[in-house]
């Protein structure tokens, strides 16, 4: 590596709101006034576009952006096959069983690991060559990829710090992430991950459909759910810098290596709407009954894929975060149900309302088409004698849900982990029968 390193000063805060028209520059005038791609660019820049739609993609749904950096994209060597590790990107040949599923943390590695050696698929469905579906991810690390980079030409990544902050290097800013935080990488976007408290735990869902976006209201109005101007997206912060770095790609599920003489994260400038981005999940405005029963679980959707079906997703992003429960006469925690969609969850923080012992955070748990799940027995007797007369606060708690309309595979080596709660099903068989036909 060269000793001569040039970084540029990272401009404080971020740029708000979802998916907006950004411009910013970490050089005065290295944006060029009124056009994309001018004959010669400030500062000897180069232009290049990074589209995330197709071009013709109506103006509402396209998403693209304009790069001014140090040196092109394609700058790099050959890319080679590297060995997958634990990842895995083929679903349809997995035998996959329709029992409740709930896994603990993952431990934090013997070893030196990176975020990307971290990897470990647990479920998915789709394919990433079709573009649908998902791949479920868990990260444990506790190194920093100093000079390695990534990036999925698969899907974007939703990336959820369970246990330690992340710093997300991106190509077209830093953004800081802590856990009840969530960020999004763009497909095809190169980053690298810093690891500000030694280590880190987590969570990733790779959407290899239509991108991430806010759910419409409805009923509800202008307002509430996840509000616009709480997503924040970096400014642009380069570095110049030289050496022997390692660029890896993940595209057609398989890991690729490629040497790279200069790091990627050298854009000076960028303007569009194809960018990184995060959001606080605690920022949350919370909808729910104030009368009897309560909604759906579709009132705490934070982001969708959308389907060529109207009303159906490929993927959905719900959480489950602090909140009054209000509802009279009611059972209040979420009812015993089978869905046609299927459901991988996990625990950022504290409890879950639905089950009081078994599911911690960092572990996780999936439901698949049409297998019934529900509260467990101690905690159906509890809600079952609560007093509904006064409201509830749920509080100390961030859980999150991946739903999709398809069914999420569990990985062989997701069902043969040792962290695999082999006695998950006795939480229900505690569940008494109380059915007298003689007292109605």
């Amino acid at each position: 590596m060269t000793d001569s390193v040039q970084l540029s000063p990272v401009q404080s805060g971020y740029q708000s709101g979802f998916a907006n028209e950004f411009a910013t520059e970490a050089l005065p005038g290295a944006l060029p006034p009124k056009q994309n791609s001018p004959q010669r660019v400030a500062y000897g820049l180069y232009a290049e576009q990074v589209s995330g739609t197709a071009f013709t993609a109506p103006r509402s749904h396209n998403r693209r952006a304009w790069l001014y950096r140090i040196r092109p994209a394609a700058m790099h060597a050959p890319f080679q096959r590297i060995d997958n590790g634990r990842i895995v990107s083929r679903f349809d040949q997995l035998d996959s069983p329709p029992n409740q599923l709930r896994w603990n943390p993952q431990p934090m590695p013997a070893t030196p690991t990176d975020f990307v050696d971290g990897l470990i698929t647990m479920a998915g469905n789709g394919s990433a060559e079709t573009q649908s579906g998902c791949a479920i991810h868990i990260y444990a690390a506790n190194r920093p990829m100093t000079d390695k980079f990534f990036y999925s030409a698969d899907g974007e990544l939703l990336i959820l710090p369970q246990q330690g902050r992340l710093k997300l290097r991106t190509e077209m800013g830093v953004i800081d992430l802590e856990p009840h935080e969530i960020a999004v990488i763009p497909r095809g976007i190169r980053f690298q991950v810093d690891l500000p408290d030694g280590e880190a735990r987590g969570y990733i869902c790779e959407n290899h459909g239509a991108l991430f976006r806010l759910p419409d209201l409805g009923p509800l109005g202008s307002n509430g759910l996840a509000n616009p101007r709480d997503f924040l997206t970096p400014h642009a912060a380069y570095e110049d810098r030289e050496g022997d770095f390692t660029l890896v790609a993940k595209f057609c599920g398989n890991l690729w290596s490629a040497k790279i003489g200069h790091s990627p994260l050298d854009v000076v400038a960028w303007h569009g709407n194809y960018a990184p981005y995060k959001y606080d999940l605690r920022n949350f405005n919370t909808i729910g009954s104030i009368s009897y029963d309560h909604p759906d679980p579709s009132i705490f959707l934070v982001l969708q894929a959308q389907s060529d079906t109207p009303g159906v997703d490929t993927v959905d992003f719900v959480i489950f975060p602090p909140r009054w429960l209000a509802a009279e006469d009611t059972f209040r925690p979420p009812w015993f149900h089978r869905n046609v969609a299927s459901e991988f969850m996990g625990l950022i923080h504290g409890a879950y309302d639905a089950k009081a012992e078994g599911f911690v955070p960092g572990g996780a748990s999936l439901h698949n088409c049409m297998t019934g799940h529900g509260p467990d027995a101690a905690t159906f007797e509890k809600a079952s004698q609560s007093d509904t007369s006064q409201p509830q606060k749920v509080d100390q708690t961030m859980a999150f849900m991946i739903e999709t309309r398809h069914v999420i595979h569990p990985t062989t080596q997701a069902l043969a982990s040792p962290t695999l709660q082999n006695n998950y099903h006795e939480c229900w068989t505690g569940i008494s029968k109380h059915f007298n036909p003689e007292q109605k």
